[in-house]
């Protein structure tokens, strides 16, 4: 079985032409016999793809020159054989749904932190930190002292906010606001939802949750258990060391595999486990 460079990926940028963009990547990925999927819109490109190393390489670089994309952010792991069944390019109205219309995070998102950065804002008592990421995530782990806002998709994220705003507003607080994800794409959204709501001193892990458990000493670690995430790892810690979770067949929740599993029920239910 072939090994597979597995690349995920996401930059917020203007496109004047997504479309167009995306009919090029189709025909560039069969030729490069890629799979996986990559999402264009008008603010960028998301998305996670797998092949040779070469394949990969020549991608990547050739992603790089679109606009706005030369730094893009790429994570790099590797599969033993296709991780994907095909390779999909689609164009769609956001690069990860958020529903508020165009916030501009290429410009307006908050300012990125490195782990060292992170662990001295929230540090601070009086810093409020938010974890963006969905209910099921965040009971596999979170920062300390982290607000769950108990959401089931990143399009409730907003209505949360901005009831939690009002809560700010009328209290006369107007706090640093530290906001944290798994590999840094919802933050950039909701940081500039914020920053559109009207708060100035915002701040986002840059790499998410990820680079934070690759590069910070558990010692120094301000983490609490472990990182889901969307494969079948399930769930890393420090290290991204793979953790002992697995997921239920029939809800598609996490659970701990020396733990009980109290199933809420079937995947088709009220649970978008993936959103």
């Amino acid at each position: 079985m072939s090994s597979h460079t597995v690349a995920a990926l996401y930059c917020f940028t203007r496109f004047a032409d997504p479309a167009a963009i995306a009919a090029d990547l189709r025909v560039r990925c069969a030729d490069l016999d890629t799979c996986g999927t990559l999402i264009l819109a008008g603010e960028g490109i998301n998305g996670t793809v797998a092949g040779s190393a070469d394949a990969i390489a020549t991608l990547i670089a050739h992603l790089r020159t679109l606009p706005g994309c030369a730094a893009m952010d790429v994570k790099y792991s590797h599969a033993h054989g296709a991780p994907f069944a095909r390779m999909k390019v689609k164009v769609k109205a956001e690069i990860v749904t958020l529903g508020v219309g165009d916030l501009d995070p290429a410009n307006r998102a908050g300012t990125h932190l490195d782990p060292a950065e992170w662990n001295a804002l929230i540090a601070d008592p009086d810093t409020v930190i938010i974890d963006t990421r969905n209910a099921y995530e965040v009971a596999v782990g979170t920062f300390e002292r982290a607000i769950d806002p108990e959401t089931r998709s990143f399009r409730e994220f907003p209505d949360w906010f901005d009831a939690f705003a009002a809560d700010l507003k009328a209290q006369g607080r107007t706090p640093k606001i530290a906001m944290f994800c798994t590999g840094g794409i919802r933050c950039e959204k909701s940081t500039a939802l914020v920053k559109a709501r009207g708060f100035d001193d915002v701040y986002h892990l840059k790499g998410g949750i990820l680079r934070y458990l690759e590069e910070m000493p558990e010692a120094d670690s301000r983490w609490q258990g472990d990182c889901y995430v969307f494969d079948e790892r399930v769930a890393v810690g420090h290290g991204l060391k793979v953790g002992d979770y697995a997921t239920c067949k029939y809800c598609g929740l996490p659970y701990r595999q020396d733990a009980d599993h109290d199933c809420p029920g079937d995947a088709s239910g009220a649970w978008p486990h993936r959103s």
